[in-house]
C-alpha cells in the first residue's frame, strides 16, 4: 500500500488527483492506468473514483499500485542488505544468483529473496529493481519498493544514481586512466553476446587503473570503472574490445584459469533518495574470490 500526504502549490486550493500524482509523485502512464481501475484509491480513508477525484493540501491519499500476489515466489534466502528505507533497498548480490526469475529458473533469485524478506518483516511491496547485474557479477543492486519510486530512478524518470565497479583484467591498459566511448548492440550470431557496432546505442565507460601486478607470471590490472550509460554487458564488451577481457569472462574471451566467473563487482552506489532528496552512498567490499586475487597481486 502506498500512502502519501498531499501538499499543493501555493495558491492552489484543489487539484485533480491524477495531475497531482503525475506532477509531484512522477506516476507513470502505465501505473496510472493500473491504479485507476483497481478499486483501491482512497482519500482520507474513503474509497473514491480515481479519475474524478480531487485533492487538497493535507489530504492522505492511499492506493495499491499493483497486485501483491506476485508471480515471484517468496523464499527464505540469505540477503545481504546494505541500505534500507521506506522506499528503497540496496542489496549486495552474490554470484551466480540471477536478479529476476526466468521461466526455467523460477527460484533462488534475488527477487525470490527480497519478497521472502518482505514477508518475514511484514512489508507489502513488489520487486522493482532499478538496474540489474549479470548472474556472475557480484555487488550492489538498487531496488525500489514501489513502481513510482523505480520510475523516478529509471532512465524514464529522474535518473539520479551512479554505479562504480571493480574489475580484474589481463595486461596493462594504455592509457592507464581514460574513457571508452563505443556504441554497443547485439551480436548477429548470438542471442546473448553484444558487440561494438556503429549501429548500436551510445555507451560510455570511464576507467582508472588502481593497481597492476602479476599472478602466476601473468600481468593483471585492478580497474575502477564508472558507467555513464547502462547497456547490456557494457563493461565486459568495452574491455574485451580493447583486448583486455575480464578475467573469467569466457563469453568474451576471458581466461578462466584464475577465476571461473567474470571478475566484476559493483562496489559502490551513489544516489539521491527521490522522495527526501537525501544523498545516499553505499559500498560493498570485494567478494572473497576477487579479494584473493588482489592479495596475490600484492605478494
Amino acid at each position: 500500500m502506498t500512502t502519501l500526504t498531499v501538499t499543493l502549490p501555493a495558491g492552489a486550493a484543489t487539484l485533480a488527483a491524477r495531475t497531482w500524482l503525475r506532477q509531484t509523485q512522477h506516476i507513470s502512464h502505465s501505473q496510472w492506468r493500473r491504479l485507476k481501475h483497481n478499486g483501491t484509491f482512497r482519500i482520507n480513508g474513503a474509497l473514491v473514483n480515481a479519475t474524478q477525484a480531487v485533492v487538497r493540501t493535507g489530504d492522505v491519499v492511499s492506493f495499491e499500485s499493483e497486485k501483491h500476489a506476485s508471480a515471484i515466489t517468496p523464499q527464505d534466502l540469505p540477503l545481504d542488505i546494505r541500505y534500507e528505507d521506506a522506499a528503497l533497498l540496496v542489496v549486495n548480490k552474490p554470484a551466480p544468483q540471477l536478479v529476476h526469475p526466468l521461466a526455467h529458473e523460477p527460484l533462488g533469485t534475488l527477487g525470490n529473496a527480497v519478497l521472502g524478506y518482505y514477508a518475514r518483516t511484514g512489508q507489502q511491496h513488489g520487486f522493482h529493481p532499478v538496474h540489474r547485474l549479470d548472474r556472475q557479477t557480484t555487488g550492489l543492486v538498487l531496488i525500489a519498493k514501489e513502481p513510482q519510486v523505480q520510475y523516478r530512478l529509471s532512465p524514464h524518470g529522474a535518473k539520479a544514481f551512479r554505479r562504480d565497479y571493480l574489475a580484474l583484467v589481463p595486461g596493462t591498459l594504455a592509457p592507464a586512466d581514460g574513457s571508452i566511448d563505443l556504441p554497443l548492440g547485439p551480436a548477429p550470431d548470438s542471442h546473448v553476446r553484444q558487440q561494438v557496432t556503429e549501429t548500436g546505442k551510445p555507451a560510455l565507460t570511464h576507467y582508472r587503473t588502481l593497481r597492476t601486478g602479476t599472478i602466476d607470471g601473468q600481468t593483471v590490472s585492478l580497474l575502477a570503472l564508472t558507467l555513464a550509460t547502462g547497456r547490456t554487458h557494457q563493461i565486459r564488451v568495452h574491455l574485451a574490445h580493447l583486448g583486455h577481457p575480464l578475467l573469467g569472462d569466457d563469453l568474451y574471451g576471458g581466461d578462466t584459469r584464475l577465476i571461473p566467473r567474470q571478475a566484476l563487482h559493483a562496489y559502490q552506489l551513489t544516489f539521491t533518495q527521490p522522495l527526501t532528496g537525501e544523498n545516499i552512498h553505499v559500498t560493498a567490499s570485494l567478494p572473497a574470490d576477487m579479494a584473493m586475487l588482489v592479495r596475490e597481486m600484492c605478494d
